[in-house]
């Protein structure tokens, strides 16, 4: 008997007022603005620290990490231990230095995509500024 009055509240609050004022809150553009990219409408100049800053961190914490790597692995083959801490070092030490080498990658392939980024954004907005002046005239 449950089963059979639980469509019947459904249709009745699917109806209901609110339920239409939520539905065209929905869309797609209300999606976008909620996304962490920046905006195409937002015409506020940034700092190149303020464009750069990921990729510069990335790149710095990769070559900190890839030269660490480059000393535990050093280490591990000129110093004299034991056996089981010189295995432990020679499987680290590499370790390191691929982690400290994928993330100095990362940043330096980030920077020319974020150039690429920016001239696109220049064309864009001196395109929809002479858009704007053919279109009023």
């Amino acid at each position: 008997m449950t089963m059979e009055t639980l469509p019947k509240v459904l249709e009745v609050d699917e109806k209901s007022p609110e339920a239409k004022d939520l539905l065209p809150s929905q869309t797609a553009s209300s999606l976008c603005i909620s996304s962490r990219s920046e905006s195409v409408w937002t015409t506020t100049p940034r700092s190149n620290w303020e464009i750069y800053r990921k990729p510069i961190v990335i790149m710095s914490v990769g070559g900190a990490i890839l030269l660490f790597g480059v000393v535990i692995t050093c280490l591990a083959y000129t110093l004299k231990l034991s056996k089981n801490n010189l295995s432990i070092l020679k499987m680290v030490g590499p370790g390191f230095l691929s982690l400290g080498l994928m993330m100095l990658v990362c940043g330096l392939v980030w920077v020319p995509i974020i150039k690429k980024k920016q001239k696109h954004r220049q064309k864009s907005t001196f395109l929809r500024s002479l858009k704007s002046f053919f279109l009023t005239r």
